[in-house]
């Protein structure tokens, strides 16, 4: 099935009653600073804690009966993992998550709470190598965090509720790390409203996406580098990049600064427990990342956050 909207419509169709139609929540104070109407988009919400719970659903929901049977793997850096277990939970699939052993405590036990079964690996470069090795020796399935068709339709799910939720919109921001997220909300942008200005936010640390638009290709970035845990994937990936084409024309990156300013804000302002990947957007607007010229949707992308990081950023 092309990832189109017609393939969004259905993941949609799929997700009701399992992942949530999360809240777009006005921010006051980001209107009164920008100059224009401010919403977050709340995925922190969904039963996970991170919009990942789209795209899992979606992939393993489309698995025949025969290939779930043998089971799936992953690799993650968190969020995709717990994403994975948890939709394997709901559908019966032996589930298996292939994680760093440097993340966040609160992710890896979070994935254990699920009943998969955890595989940590101290080289993050090792990830997919075994995953890759474990899919070929136990004969699975793999389920890739954000390069796969399916799980990119899921994510693109988020994009639909925002443009039904928002019809005045003119700009959405994205967290970005392989691109998944901002390349299935693209494909929604482009079936819907094609005239939204959709922007990347990253860390400056990691900035795959600004070099993948500069090369008009996927470009790998040497030691990606950020407390936004979420966001180190190397390189953009190439379904995600060819969902981009055309809606995606910039990125914004960010500093450590700016995500530990988002992160106090989410909280002092929402009384929202966020992890600073899932701040990234708001840290765009709040450090002036970029100026946008009409409502404007940040989307908020995950609250999956250590205890004594959150306190430390908060803190100041």
């Amino acid at each position: 099935m092309p990832v189109d909207l017609q393939n969004l419509e259905d993941a949609a169709r799929g997700l009701a009653g399992i992942a949530l139609r999360t809240p777009l929540v006005e921010s006051p104070a980001l209107a009164r600073q920008l100059g224009v109407p401010v919403w977050l988009k709340a995925e922190q919400l969904q039963p996970i804690g991170a919009f990942k719970i789209r795209g899992a659903v979606t992939a393993l929901r489309r698995l025949s009966p025969e290939v779930r049977a043998r089971g799936v793997v992953t690799h993650s850096s968190g969020n995709h993992g717990i994403a994975v277990g948890w939709a394997a939970r709901r559908l019966g699939v032996p589930a298996v998550v292939v994680v760093p052993e440097d993340a966040p405590a609160i992710k890896l036990e979070a994935i254990r709470s699920t009943g998969a079964e955890l595989v940590l690996i101290q080289d993050r470069a090792q990830r997919e190598p075994t995953a890759n090795r474990l899919m070929r020796e136990r004969g699975l399935s793999f389920i890739p965090p954000y390069d796969h068709p399916d799980v990119l339709a899921g994510q693109g799910t988020c994009g639909l509720e925002i443009l039904e939720q928002c019809p005045t919109v003119e700009t959405i921001l994205v967290p970005v790390s392989g691109g998944g997220f901002l390349g299935g909300i693209a494909t929604a942008v482009r079936g819907r409203k094609p005239g939204v200005r959709v922007v990347g936010v990253e860390p400056e640390g990691a900035a795959k996406l600004t070099a993948a638009l500069a090369a008009g290709a996927p470009a790998r970035v040497g030691a990606p580098t950020s407390m936004a845990d979420g966001l180190l994937a190397p390189a953009v990936g190439a379904i995600p990049f060819q969902q981009m084409a055309g809606i995606v024309k910039e990125a914004a990156r960010v500093s450590e600064d700016d995500l530990t300013a988002a992160v106090r804000f989410l909280w002092q302002g929402h009384g929202w427990r966020v992890e600073p990947s899932g701040a990234a957007a708001v840290a765009a607007l709040l450090g002036g990342r970029l100026r946008p010229t009409g409502p404007t949707v940040a989307v908020v992308s995950g609250g999956n956050v250590d205890p004594e990081l959150f306190s430390r950023l908060i803190a100041g």
